[in-house]
């Protein structure tokens, strides 16, 4: 309780015993309490130092042996698929040693059958959904069936040792690129075990805690180069038995592609006359698109400008109400003006939020459009691709229009131009 004592110079706030000895009770005991309280503190902040030091030392040896095991897994796979490598090397060079023996008796029969598997090697060149086995397709592969049931048993082991060609190559880019990614994975690993707490190369990484798109688990990843190692001992198994069998094929007959020639090549200009359509039709759409997007565009500024014009008015109308807080005594009345500023106010605050929302949306309208149209290019690339595919497939096709040229034929043309010179020189001298 405090009491109140009149002086004539300065007023003087007096209190009872009890409040005295209140105020020292209480500063001793809140004293304590924090002295109590900060003991505490160091005690756990002492403990929780040691517990943690011991805990990321203890993390840090374990995923370094993690880390070494991991190396040595790689190194042992880096081997194997090593001599895999190797060995569909070696096989490699037989299988084409052998194809180019029975090419050399076969060279007559070879043209339109590379023309035929470059057409459809052309055609796989296309992507994602101008993939299609569309009617030209049908045909080369039909042209295929064609000139392989009209060719005999060694033309027949000819087009299987190009085709297990293709295969050792695919199950060799596997083995090449498995055996890469764990060259860069092991110089990774290393590189990593390596590193320290000291290493002057570490620093904080965002998101390090993150797992990376496209994570594998361990199974997965051994399962993978299994699969490779796998591939290849049977593609290497099936090129031995072929090449066994070329040596015991041997055979020549005549053929005749012309009506399939001809049914490819219609089936191809079709395609070629329908991918144009598809073309001019993109390119219609992208420019549409592309309009689309400016106008949106000019009309985000518009609203971003009609935005910006609100910011004035909000102030003067914010400012009025500010002001006229300041009017003294029974002025400061909520008048007419005082309702009239307040719904001002409001007003404008909504017209912005409409305006935001509004500007938003025509936000989301362009992204959306710019979506379609990176989808419109990608199909118009797709197109294109496809197009100049066929187109170089038609190309490749003219071939088949001058005959198969071999080594006899060429000495003949050789001994006909000589010839043809002779005479006119003879004449000439006549």
């Amino acid at each position: 309780m405090s009491i109140k004592t009149d002086i004539a110079s300065k007023p003087v706030n007096h209190f009872a015993p009890s409040d005295w000895h209140t105020n020292s009770h209480l500063l001793s005991t809140n004293a304590e309490r924090l002295r109590d309280n900060s003991h505490s503190t160091r005690q756990e902040s002492s403990h929780l130092r040691n517990e943690t030091y011991n805990r990321t030392s203890w993390g840090i040896h374990d995923n370094t042996t993690r880390l070494s095991n991991r190396i040595d897994d790689i190194e042992t796979w880096r081997e194997t698929l090593e001599k895999t490598l190797a060995d569909v090397d070696e096989e490699i060079r037989k299988l084409e040693d052998d194809k180019e023996l029975a090419e050399r008796a076969l060279e007559a029969k070879a043209l339109p059958l590379d023309v035929a598997s470059e057409c459809k090697t052309l055609r796989d060149g296309r992507r994602e959904i101008d993939v299609v086995d569309d009617l030209a397709n049908s045909e080369i592969i039909k042209e295929i069936d064609v000139i392989e049931g009209i060719k005999d048993a060694l033309q027949s082991k000819v087009s299987s040792a190009f085709e297990q060609l293709c295969l050792l190559q695919e199950a060799r880019q596997q083995l090449a690129a498995d055996l890469r990614d764990k060259t860069e994975a092991k110089k990774i690993d290393t590189y990593c075990h390596d590193l320290s707490i000291n290493s002057p190369d570490i620093c904080y990484q965002p998101n390090s805690t993150r797992t990376p798109k496209g994570s594998t688990t361990p199974q997965t990843w051994e399962d993978f180069s299994r699969y490779n190692k796998d591939r290849a001992d049977a593609e290497m198994r099936a090129s031995q038995r072929l090449r066994e069998a070329i040596h015991s094929t041997v055979a020549q007959t005549d053929n005749d592609l012309e009506a399939q020639r001809q049914a490819t090549e219609f089936a191809l200009r079709k395609r070629i006359h329908e991918m144009k359509r598809a073309k001019d039709e993109d390119e219609w759409q992208k420019k549409n698109t592309e309009e689309e997007i400016a106008k949106q565009e000019r009309n985000i500024r518009e609203m971003e400008q009609a935005i910006k014009d609100k910011e004035n008015p909000l102030k003067l109308a914010m400012t009025r109400l500010e002001n006229r807080t300041y009017r003294p005594n029974v002025e400061l009345c909520r008048d007419n003006a005082q309702y009239g500023l307040v719904n001002e106010v409001h007003e404008i605050q909504d017209s912005i939020k409409a305006l935001e929302k509004k500007l938003q949306d025509s936000h989301n309208a362009r992204d959306a459009c710019e979506k379609q149209l990176y989808r419109i290019n990608k199909d118009l690339e797709l197109k294109n691709n496809s197009l100049d595919l066929d187109n170089k497939c038609m190309q490749v096709r003219g071939k088949l229009t001058h005959g198969p040229v071999t080594q006899t034929m060429n000495n003949l043309s050789t001994f006909k131009t000589d010839r043809e010179l002779y005479t006119a020189q003879r004449n000439l001298l006549a």
